[in-house]
């Protein structure tokens, strides 16, 4: 399976099928990501939650306008937003949750959480849903959420939000005990902060087993 990682929070997921075709599965494309190439030819996309960063409806309706193989799940929020732009796709536009078990465009989708990171007292908390992909990639969105009954081989790590600091982000590292992790939800820091981070994460992550790169918005590895 490759994993190609966009700006902040998006990624693209592709492998090879039964009948040697390929599938590919987006998660969160959000107003920061190249959207329009990370959409191409997608079969499925997944949404973590409503916040513009992770969905951007219009695109999100451009891309289904185009594709009809195209399928989106997301949160009950998320989803109307996207039908707002979208409503011609309604049957095509699906709504996702904790606790599920999905069999999506050959991929394998298990889900957890349900709660985003709390911000601050006075902004109110929205659904948030991690998704584990083929037992193997887990995107916890905006969440630390740890998927209980799973053994992670890959985890994306939001590596700053304004809900976050570093030693939180370390202690989810060490408490998901994945073989490797790559950062997600970077966009907000510069250079310098993104390496700070990542240092701590990948000194202490490697002393419980977890190997971390940085990838750049771009760059694809294979699973």
């Amino acid at each position: 399976m490759k994993l190609t990682k966009y700006t902040h929070a998006c990624v693209r997921l592709e492998k090879t099928g039964n009948d040697g075709a390929t599938q590919v599965l987006v998660l969160d494309p959000g107003v920061f990501s190249e959207t329009e190439t990370a959409l191409a030819g997608a079969h499925a996309v997944v949404i973590t939650h409503e916040h513009a960063d992770h969905v951007d409806p219009k695109a999100l309706a451009a891309a289904l306008a185009v594709n009809s193989e195209l399928t989106v799940y997301a949160p009950a929020v998320a989803r109307a937003a996207v039908l707002a732009e979208a409503a011609d796709a309604a049957d095509r536009v699906l709504e996702l949750a904790p606790g599920q078990q999905l069999e999506v465009s050959g991929f394998s989708l298990r889900t957890f959480g349900g709660q985003h990171a709390l911000i601050h007292s006075a902004i109110p908390m929205v659904a948030n849903v991690g998704v584990l992909i083929d037992d193997d990639v887990y995107h916890p969105g905006d969440s630390f959420s740890v998927p209980d009954g799973a053994a992670v081989k890959t985890l994306l790590v939001p590596i700053h939000a304004p809900w976050s600091k570093v030693g939180e982000v370390i202690d989810f590292v060490v408490s998901v005990r994945a073989e490797r992790a790559f950062q997600i939800h970077d966009a907000l820091l510069n250079e310098q902060g993104i390496g700070l981070s990542e240092s701590h994460v990948a000194r202490i992550g490697a002393a419980y087993g977890t190997t971390f790169k940085h990838l750049t918005a771009g760059e694809s590895v294979e699973l």
